[in-house]
């Protein structure tokens, strides 16, 4: 099966947030939290009042048995959702929710394998019929994506593959021609979780996608202050946050979580 390329004419709702947010600040803040953390409406009341609070895009993420990308903050949260008794539907019944209350695009994060056991085409069925936006997909790559680029265009759905600082520049190539709403651009080799100094290879990886073709480049892994975000703004188009999203839920619940998003928010003012 020769996989489709992106339909340029389909209007991704990612990236007109993404574009909306450069009008009048330096770029997007894009942030991450689990399903289900710490139960299933908390989750829904955490990801709104970041909607609410200086959040232009949602990542809802789906907990996941081996999350061998995810660092200890979220690989504790994800625990705690799957003993909570997380179930895949309750993506759905997430982003219903969430789009209920706020006008904010909300993509999923997840590993392949739920898709899988769910149905390609099932899933992206459900998830557009809730309202989702589209999936982020950390572990498998555009080549190997043919059923998951048909589903999408099926529904108009957004598609987000990484890149890496290894990546060839045919990978990053491929990566940008059947990417739809961003390219997430991994900061640094190695595992989700704050980091004091971002690495440098990140600016050469956006500018190695701006050669590609991609028109929207956001840096996730290692932001979690307002001066990372400052800084990624200066050469991408959107800085995504997850692990300090996830430990102010953990400690202090919502009202901390609401804190923490205005914070990291100032990061995106002119």
């Amino acid at each position: 099966m020769t996989a489709p390329a992106t339909d340029h004419t389909t209007v991704s709702p990612v990236a007109s947030a993404i574009d909306a947010a450069a009008v009048d600040r330096r770029g997007a803040l894009i942030g991450y939290l689990p399903v289900g953390f710490p139960d299933l409406q908390t989750s829904i009341d955490a990801a709104i009042a970041l909607a609410q609070n200086g959040v232009d895009v949602l990542e809802l993420g789906v907990p996941y048995s081996d999350p061998v990308m995810d660092g200890a903050v979220i690989q504790a949260a994800t625990m705690t959702a799957l003993a909570e008794g997380f179930r895949l539907r309750d993506v759905f019944t997430a982003i219903s929710a969430i789009r209920a209350a706020v006008d904010v695009p909300v993509l999923v994060m997840t590993y392949w394998n739920p898709v899988l056991q769910y149905g390609v085409e099932r899933f992206a069925s459900d998830l557009a019929a809730a309202g989702g936006a589209g999936l982020i997909t950390p572990d498998i790559t555009p080549d190997a994506a043919a059923d998951w680029l048909d589903a999408s265009e099926r529904h108009g759905l957004d598609r987000v593959f990484l890149a890496a600082p290894t990546s060839s520049d045919e990978r990053l190539s491929l990566v940008t021609e059947r990417s739809r709403g961003f390219v997430y651009t991994v900061s640094t080799m190695g595992i989700t979780g704050a980091r004091q100094d971002l690495d440098a290879a990140a600016k050469t990886l956006v500018g190695r996608l701006r050669t590609a073709g991609a028109q929207h480049a956001c840096v996730g892994i290692g932001i979690s202050t307002a001066e990372q975000v400052r800084s990624v703004l200066e050469y991408a188009d959107g800085a995504i946050v997850g692990s300090v999203f996830v430990k102010a839920l953990a400690d202090g619940g919502v009202p901390a979580i609401t804190e923490v998003a205005r914070s990291l928010a100032a990061g995106t003012a002119r």
